[in-house]
């Protein structure tokens, strides 16, 4: 694990995880160059980032997602039992639905790919420390690719629709969503078939890709 102390300043406090060296050593010449963003600690891995996360209480984590010992995904979810006041981005170079429905699950509140600009890089960060959740353009482009969209404004979700497109946000399968909204879980379906509809994809992943690109929900 290599550490770095913490400094006594008002930037936004980073650590950054990812197993290779030369990842992480690229990434804080980055951060270096902004004048509101400063790494305070590193970790090669994600047990090492539980570690490293609990210790520092970091504002933001740019975390890897394949690493040994333990992944990005379980070390997201983790850090977010033990540390919720701390904000994590997944940076990475999958860009599939997959590994960001699983992100997005875990607690993440951004994905990015490992080629984002400086720039963005650092406005990710401060939209994270605010806490906005945020796709890379990229990212969301590929996504969205293979949607087929009206020309028109969706439909309006009514607020049950939001509520329960809020938690497929978080993960929740259909009969866990009708628990805690206590409603049938065939009144769940019937609302998700509707949201998919409204929002003119063809998936549960696309709907809530698509309801956190245009903000429609927010994960908290």
């Amino acid at each position: 694990m290599t550490f770095v102390e913490q400094s006594q300043t008002d930037k936004i406090r980073v650590v950054v995880v990812d197993d290779h060296p030369v990842v992480r050593d690229g990434i804080s010449t980055m951060l270096d160059l902004s004048d509101d963003i400063e790494m305070v600690g590193q970790a090669r891995d994600g047990l090492d980032a539980v570690e490293v996360v609990a210790r520092l209480k970091p504002d933001v984590v740019l975390m890897d997602l394949q690493m040994p010992n333990m992944d990005g995904v379980k070390a997201t979810h983790k850090i977010r039992e033990r540390t919720p006041g701390t904000e994590i981005i997944i940076l990475t170079s999958y860009d599939n639905e997959a590994y960001l429905f699983d992100a997005i699950r875990a607690g993440a509140r951004g994905y990015l790919l490992k080629d984002v600009s400086r720039q963005d890089l650092w406005a990710a960060i401060r939209a994270a420390n605010r806490g906005e959740s945020l796709l890379q353009p990229s990212v969301a482009a590929k996504l969205m690719g293979r949607v087929s969209r009206d020309e028109t404004r969706p439909e309006s979700l009514t607020v049950r629709e939001l509520e329960v497109l809020k938690l497929m946000a978080q993960g929740m399968r259909n009969k866990e969503i009708g628990k805690e909204l206590s409603i049938a879980e065939r009144t769940v379906k019937a609302h998700v078939t509707n949201i998919i509809q409204k929002l003119g994809v063809t998936t549960r992943v696309e709907a809530v890709t698509t309801a956190l690109r245009d903000g429609l929900i927010y994960l908290e």
